[in-house]
């Protein structure tokens, strides 16, 4: 069994914990100066873009966690490493998001019900210094792995807060309409649809790594069929992939070979095997079982046994 290790030229570690811990710090600065401007100018909107970037703050600091301790070696307890921390760390961000939805979206629709008028020139001000720090973080971490759910879930929080901070501006903007007193809960509820959405979608995502799902870009069928045309010799059955974490993708099949070959000849063949899986579709770690007369399932999927 071999491992592959490969690079998508994306930040390494260190570079990109770096930029973890400067989104934090900016959200920081910006949950404080949202609150106080909410409080001040009575904005709902900035309120929720505070409690939004709050909620950041514990995302990128999750995520930070999450990633030094994914970073462990494997033990003879934990032998597939700590890379299902990052997944946790994502599920537990989503978790956080649509609770804080909840909260301001209830809000909101007191406040469409009971409508109050805000000082427009502070929220405006509060607002644009908002815009520009969320857009900053969100090109912080505009570079990571598509398959790193965890930094993938910051970088999530960042997005919806740079168009939650859009949609306050927007709503400053218009304060001093006959509309005003209502865009400013109407903003904050539309945030928290763009917010629910992606929560929801990485709740979807995660959950399916921790149950072991085929990862959502592949196609098992098409995998197989792939590894026959290029090696019309072996034919794959009884196969399971899932992912471990981020960028740890894992295989394992039983292969019936059609001829009689040595040690050698099939470990040169299993080789190029899990060079293709790896290459095409990301498989890092690969483990084949070879077969001549064969286990007695030529199925895609292993039957399990029900021993109750």
């Amino acid at each position: 069994m071999s491992d592959h290790h490969h690079d998508h030229g994306l930040p390494e570690n260190g570079s990109m914990d770096r930029r973890l811990w400067a989104s934090a710090a900016l959200n920081g600065a910006i949950t404080l100066a949202e609150f106080l401007g909410g409080l001040f100018s009575g904005s709902l909107a900035l309120l929720s873009d505070a409690a939004h970037n709050l909620s950041d703050v514990a995302a990128v600091v999750l995520a930070l966690w999450a990633r030094r301790f994914s970073r462990r070696p494997p033990t003879t307890r934990h032998t597939y490493g700590f890379k299902r921390a990052e997944v946790l760390a994502a599920l537990a961000n989503a978790a956080v998001l649509i609770a804080v939805t909840a909260l301001i979206a209830r809000e909101a629709f007191v406040r469409l019900l009971h409508p109050e008028p805000v000082q427009q020139g502070l929220m405006l001000a509060v607002a644009l210094v908002a815009l520009a720090a969320n857009v900053g973080s969100v090109f912080l971490l505009k570079h990571h792995d598509k398959d790193d759910v965890n930094v993938r879930s910051a970088f999530l929080h960042m997005a919806q807060d740079a168009l939650a901070s859009l949609a306050v501006v927007i709503a400053a903007l218009l304060a001093h309409t006959r509309l005003g007193p209502f865009v400013d809960p109407a903003a904050a509820l539309l945030v928290g649809l763009a917010v629910l959405r992606s929560a929801l979608s990485l709740v979807w995502e995660t959950v399916s790594t921790l149950m072991e799902g085929v990862p959502q870009d592949v196609d098992l069928e098409a995998v197989v069929a792939g590894v026959s045309r290029a090696f019309p010799a072996a034919r794959l059955h009884h196969v399971h992939l899932w992912q471990n974490g981020p960028g740890q993708r894992l295989l394992t099949a039983h292969v019936t070979l059609e001829s009689n070959m040595d040690g050698a000849a099939i470990e040169a063949l299993f080789e190029q095997i899990k060079d293709l899986l790896h290459e095409e579709w990301e498989v890092t770690h690969a483990t084949l079982e070879p077969e001549v007369a064969g286990c007695g399932e030529t199925g895609l999927l292993g039957q399990w046994e029900d021993h109750a």
